[in-house]
């Protein structure tokens, strides 16, 4: 099954005594505390950054792939050092080969990583180097410094870094993204620092059991592989990748022992999914994709690559031959998430909801707070159109999950399918926009819901609470950025 995301666990696991011989030359340039940018302002940085994210890039909000990537993610982290601040781990829908970090514990992975990390210890090894980034406050510490050596201040640098990131929808000149964008590639990735996130990624890499080597093996082969390319990717020109980078990462991991890493299940699921759904690969090219590697494929391996080719089946209404691949998944092994979504989709294909419904019913009796059949369930009684039923347990949800545009789309889908509850819509929507810093639209929908709501009403009284703090948060998001 699924690693749970463990969310909130900061405290590190044992190491044996053996591990942590092999750290005693291990740097520590990015531990001591940054004078004037505090942890509590990263946070404040990261979460504006995160919604400006969310307005200008393809972010993949597909509930299965985030769980993936976040329990990864968080088991990464639970045996990480100085971990000051909980981490969230979110996916971009680019093919291109590219990861970076963020204040506030933020980490974006490229869907393009699938398609080139084989194991699932050579995705965690480019999650273990971005995590060390957050941990050694790279970013604020090269920021200080650079502070020093300029007129501006911290908060005027970050500011500028800010900007260029709402550039294309505030509409600056485009001047302004390109030198704030070089400004965070000359911050962010110094040499010295990605050479000391690599070694900080590979302890805890070990920590974590994963293969160690995966680093190194996984640089070596995107050397190799753009050796004489014309366009590098991504990766390089934020992480240079020198020969002496590749030959200290293979030494360092050396001093490890050796451990064979069982082939991750869940990692092959996932990446069946992004090549299925989000690797911008055609259909035909994308059943080449499964069809090569189902010939040499290990019994186990067939389970991910026949999955893969399933979803291909429901998005091309090939309803028949994705049941005849999807069975026996779900026979052998009926709690796995990612083959009930995949039944679910299926099932909502050829308007059999009541199966979906049972189906779903009896796995939240296993797991009843689990985000993905929860939010199945509620894609499922919309498209049932039982809106009221849909819309009782996405309040529940939001008001657990409000950081989550999932929930919110779904109730505003809800609300809408009811014909009845227009200013649910509008606040549902709303929480949408404020969720992408798009705070003028949110206040808008916010105050068209109060006006709507029955005078006096409790509901009423919420919205103009809402708005409220919507103004309070747009005041925040607006200094950040004017610094």
């Amino acid at each position: 099954m699924l690693c749970y995301a463990l969310a909130g666990v900061l405290a590190s696991a044992p190491v044996s005594a053996r591990v942590e011989s092999y750290q005693s030359d291990l740097p520590d340039i990015g531990t001591a505390a940054v004078s004037t940018l505090s942890v509590a302002k990263e946070k404040e940085f990261g979460d504006a950054y995160m919604r400006m994210l969310r307005a200008s890039k393809p972010i993949i909000s597909d509930p299965l792939l985030n769980e993936y990537i976040n329990g990864l993610g968080h088991r990464l982290v639970a045996n990480a050092n100085d971990v000051r601040t909980p981490f969230r781990f979110i996916l971009i829908d680019n093919q291109a080969i590219n990861a970076f970090a963020f204040f506030g514990g933020y980490v974006a992975m490229h869907s393009g990583l699938f398609l080139h990390a084989k194991t699932e210890s050579e995705l965690a090894s480019v999650m273990a180097h971005e995590i060390a980034h957050v941990t050694q406050r790279h970013l604020a510490r090269s920021m200080e410094a650079q502070a020093q050596t300029s007129p501006l201040t911290v908060a005027a640098l970050v500011g500028s870094l800010m900007l260029a990131i709402a550039a294309p929808e505030a509409g600056i000149a485009a001047a302004h993204a390109a030198t704030a964008g070089s400004m965070q590639s000359q911050i962010n990735f110094t040499r010295r620092n990605e050479e000391e996130a690599d070694r900080v990624g590979i302890e805890t890499l070990a920590r974590a059991d994963f293969d160690v080597q995966a680093m190194p093996r996984f640089f070596s082969r995107l050397a190799d592989e753009y050796r004489y390319a014309s366009q590098m990717p991504e990766y390089f020109s934020t992480h240079p990748l020198p020969a002496s980078r590749i030959t200290d990462s293979r030494a360092r991991a050396r001093q490890y022992p050796q451990k064979r890493v069982p082939v991750s299940p869940d990692y092959q699921l996932a990446r069946a999914r992004i090549v299925a759904r989000y690797s911008s690969i055609a259909s035909r090219s994308a059943i080449d994709w499964f069809e090569r590697r189902h010939k040499e494929a290990s019994p186990a391996e067939k389970q991910s690559l026949n999955y893969g080719m399933a979803l291909l089946d429901i998005d091309a209404r090939r309803f028949d031959d994705a049941r005849k691949k999807l069975t026996p998944l779900i026979k052998a092994q009926p709690n796995n998430r990612f083959f009930i979504d995949a039944m679910t989709d299926l099932n909502i294909g050829e308007k059999h909801y009541d199966q979906a419904l049972s189906r779903l019913e009896q796995a939240l009796n296993h797991q009843p707070n689990n985000r993905v059949l929860l939010l199945n369930r509620a894609y499922t009684l919309v498209k049932a159109k039982r809106g009221d039923d849909a819309i009782s347990m996405l309040e529940r949800y939001t008001h657990q999950h409000p950081d989550d545009s999932n929930g919110w789309f779904l109730l505003q889908q809800a609300y809408e399918s009811t014909g009845t509850h227009r200013d649910g819509e509008l606040a549902a929507q709303g929480e949408r926009y404020a969720l992408r810093g798009q705070w003028d639209k949110a206040i808008r929908n916010y105050t068209q819901a109060a006006q709507l709501a029955e005078l006096g009403s409790l509901a009423q009284a919420r919205y103009d609470a809402r708005l409220d703090q919507l103004r309070r948060q747009q005041a925040r998001f607006k200094a950040l950025s004017d610094r």
